[in-house]
């Protein structure tokens, strides 16, 4: 498969307009809001890890380019961070909520 300019171009402008909505979708999320979706962003880094892994598969056997390999990892790796960070920040979040909600009802029994 060979890449002309006009489809570099317009993967590099496609790549540019998803970053400006990703962060203007991003500033207008209220604070209570990012929970609920940090646990969809897991989810779809689920999704990414999935196709990481089957790509790299695709590049051990030798299918692919070496770059492709590598670029198959770091994706991997990537994806792999962002899910464990995510559901440790949502399993702080909820430990902060189960927290508030638990001190007064031990201060009423004694």
């Amino acid at each position: 498969m060979t890449l002309t300019v006009s489809a570099l171009i317009a993967s590099i402008t496609l790549f540019v307009m998803a970053i400006f909505l990703g962060f203007e979708l991003i500033t207008k999320v209220p604070p209570t809001l990012h929970t609920p979706l940090m646990s969809g962003a897991n989810a779809i880094s689920g999704i990414s890890i999935v196709g990481a892994l089957i790509l790299s598969n695709v590049a051990f056997r030798g299918m692919d380019t070496p770059a492709s390999g590598w670029l198959a990892f770091a994706a991997l790796v990537l994806a792999t961070i962002n899910v464990v960070g995510g559901f440790a920040v949502t399993n702080r979040m909820l430990r902060m909520i189960a927290g508030r909600r638990r001190k007064p009802s031990s201060t009423e029994g004694s």
